[in-house]
């Protein structure tokens, strides 16, 4: 059975800004049902044009572009929470595609609704707003990784900010969190060979930062890793949730 919106688990999460009940009412009218797929599964692929979108309801999964020789670039990572389709939603068809890394689910919502949330919710049209500019900020920050930090530096900020993201969904426990992803998906995000990222990798595990093995992240000190990131600010700024 389909989760109604007011037992959303997800709200109970302090990443995201609390709905009103009439915000509540609003989604769950925007909801169309939900969908549950296995690890592996594409969601949305690069240049079609989907008449729905999605939220992260459980599971992870990642956003990616492949290029013409076949190399993949990671564009980032999805959790819990995250709007899915919003690219293809405005401009009509999206420019990259969508994979499930874990098994999901996902709440579904009917694409052609959103533009009634800018005639007729001015709340959820500022929520959807926000989440396009949240996404361009983080478009900026990756930028700024790929080609100002080294190798270093880029795997720390990668790791911070993925371990931030976990503590504000409540994912962490005893400072780990599990992470299911493969080191070549953290390459491919950053630029890197899967051997530079590997010693990467090692090189902070040794230096007692970090360790990421058996789909298992453990962060020995968050601060300190911040700093080898040149990440100046960990606080993580609430967010809608759609």
């Amino acid at each position: 059975m389909a989760t109604r919106c007011e037992n959303c688990p997800l709200r109970r999460r302090d990443l995201f800004i609390p709905l009103t009940n009439d915000d509540v009412q609003v989604m769950q009218r925007f909801k169309v049902g939900e969908l549950v797929v296995d690890a592996g599964t594409p969601l949305l692929m690069e240049g079609s044009n989907s008449a729905q979108l999605f939220t992260a309801l459980h599971g992870m999964g990642l956003r990616y572009k492949l290029l013409p020789n076949g190399k993949r670039q990671v564009v980032n990572l999805i959790f819990p929470g995250d709007f899915i389709g919003l690219q293809a939603g405005i401009m009509g068809k999206m420019g990259h595609s969508v994979e499930a890394t874990t098994n999901m689910t996902l709440c579904v919502f009917d694409r052609s609704a959103v533009w009634s949330f800018f005639k007729e919710q001015p709340e959820r049209a500022y929520a959807v707003t926000w989440l396009a500019a949240v996404e361009e900020h983080f478009m900026g920050e990756a930028l700024s990784t790929l080609g100002q930090r080294d190798a270093r530096q880029s795997v720390s900020w990668a790791l911070t900010r993925i371990f931030l993201r976990g503590q504000a969904l409540g994912l962490v426990e005893n400072n780990t969190m599990a992470l299911p992803y493969k080191q070549q998906d953290l390459a491919d995000a950053l630029g890197l060979s899967l051997v530079h990222t590997n010693k990467t990798l090692a090189y902070l595990r040794e230096r007692q930062l970090v360790q990421w093995s058996d789909n298992t992240l453990r962060i020995f000190d968050l601060d300190d890793l911040a700093d080898a990131a040149l990440i100046e600010n960990t606080e993580i700024v609430q967010r809608p949730i759609m």
